[in-house]
C-alpha cells in the first residue's frame, strides 16, 4: 500500500487505505449473518480489521478498541498497529458495530473505524457514556447533557420551526432507558426504538430529512460514543458525552486513561478533534448503508467515509472477485 506522507493533517491516501480496512472487517463478518454466533462473527471481523491495519504505513495506537490488553487478544486499546514508518495516528475501531444484529440478521450492521492525528480521539475506557447528539444546522448550545429531555426536545423544535409532534429521538431499546422513553412522548415527541448499533443512531441525526431522526438520545457504549463523535466532526453537528460507570472499577480504569473528573461533560471536539477519518460499511442491509452482498463470486460492499478536514463525504461501492472464500485484499 502507498506510504503516507505527513503534511501536515492526514494524508487523504488514508482515505482509501481506512475503507479497505472496514470493507475487509465487514466481508469477514458478513459469511457469518444470521448464524446465531455474536462471538464468531466479532472475532472474524476484528481479524480482518487487524490484518489491513498492519498493512498500512502508519505508526498506529489504538484508543478505542476490543478492550484492555487481558480481555482481548486483537485490538486492544493501547496496541501499536501499522507498518510503523509513517505517520503517527490515534485509531478507534468498532470492527462489528452490532454484533446481536449481525447474529440475528436484522438490519443497521457495520463494520467502523475512526483515524485521527496523535492525540486527536478520547481514550476511553470501554464503559458506558450517556450520549446526546443532533446534527449540523442548528445554534451551538441547543442540546445540554444536563438538561431534561423536555428542555432539550423544546429548544430543538423552536430551533427547527416545528411543533414537538414532528420531532423524533432515535433511543436504544433497553429497559434502562424506560424513563427516558416516557419523557420524551410526555414532551410530545416521537420516539424510534433500535435494538443496537448507536453509532449509526448517531449519525441518523445528520440527515433527518432522510432518515426522520432529530436527536439522539440515551446511554450506550463510551467507544461507540467517541466514533459518533468522530463521525459528527466530519459531517457537523453537536455531540456531548458523560462517562457512566456501574462500579468503582470502572472508575479507576478512566482514571488511569487520564480521566481523573468521572462526572466530566465532553464535547464533541473533545471526544474527536484535529483531522479524522471515519469509515463505516455496512455488513447487514441499513438505513445508512447496505449490507454485504455476494453474488456468484465477488462480494458487494457500500462505504461512507468522511473526512473533517474538507468536510467531503464519500460513498463507495466496491465488488471484489472472491477467491475461494476471501477476498483479495
Amino acid at each position: 500500500m502507498a506510504k503516507v506522507e505527513h503534511r501536515g493533517g492526514l494524508d487523504r491516501v488514508l482515505v482509501l487505505e481506512v475503507a479497505r480496512v472496514t470493507e475487509a472487517a465487514a466481508i469477514a463478518a458478513a459469511k457469518l449473518r444470521g448464524r446465531g454466533d455474536e462471538k464468531a462473527a466479532d472475532k472474524a471481523a476484528v481479524d480482518a480489521m487487524r490484518r489491513e491495519l498492519s498493512k498500512i504505513h502508519i505508526k498506529g495506537r489504538v484508543v478505542i478498541g476490543e478492550g484492555e490488553m487481558d480481555e482481548s487478544p486483537m485490538l486492544y486499546i493501547g496496541e501499536e498497529v501499522g507498518l510503523g514508518d509513517g505517520l503517527e495516528v490515534d485509531i478507534a475501531v468498532d470492527p462489528l458495530e452490532g454484533t446481536t444484529i449481525c447474529a440475528k440478521g436484522m438490519p443497521n450492521a457495520l463494520a467502523v473505524l475512526a483515524i485521527a492525528e496523535r492525540g486527536g480521539l478520547l481514550n476511553a475506557p470501554d464503559m458506558y457514556m450517556d450520549k446526546i447528539a443532533i446534527g449540523p444546522g442548528y445554534p451551538d448550545g441547543v442540546i445540554d447533557l444536563d438538561a431534561t429531555p423536555a428542555e432539550n426536545l423544546d429548544r430543538l423544535a423552536k430551533a427547527k420551526g416545528v411543533p414537538m409532534s414532528d420531532v423524533t429521538a432515535c433511543i436504544l431499546d433497553r429497559p434502562r432507558h424506560a424513563e427516558l422513553i416516557a419523557a420524551v412522548r410526555k414532551a410530545g415527541a416521537g420516539v424510534q426504538l433500535i435494538p443496537d448499533g448507536d453509532i449509526a443512531g448517531v449519525i441518523w441525526t445528520t440527515d433527518a430529512a432522510e432518515t426522520g431522526i432529530d436527536v439522539y438520545f440515551g446511554i450506550g457504549g463510551a467507544p461507540e460514543g467517541v466514533l459518533a463523535a468522530a463521525a459528527l466532526r466530519c459531517i457537523g453537528g453537536q455531540m456531548q458525552g458523560r462517562l457512566h460507570p456501574l462500579k468503582k472499577e470502572e472508575e479507576a480504569r478512566a482514571a488511569t486513561m487520564g480521566i481523573t473528573d468521572i462526572r466530566r461533560k465532553f464535547t464533541m471536539e473533545e471526544m474527536a478533534s484535529g483531522d479524522v477519518i471515519f469509515s463505516a460499511t455496512g455488513v447487514t442491509d441499513g438505513s445508512l448503508l447496505d449490507g454485504v452482498h455476494f453474488r456468484n463470486n465477488f462480494a458487494e460492499t457500500e462505504t461512507v467515509v468522511l473526512r473533517s478536514k474538507t468536510g467531503t463525504v464519500r460513498r463507495i461501492k466496491t465488488s471484489f472477485r472472491m477467491i475461494g472464500t476471501k477476498a483479495p485484499f
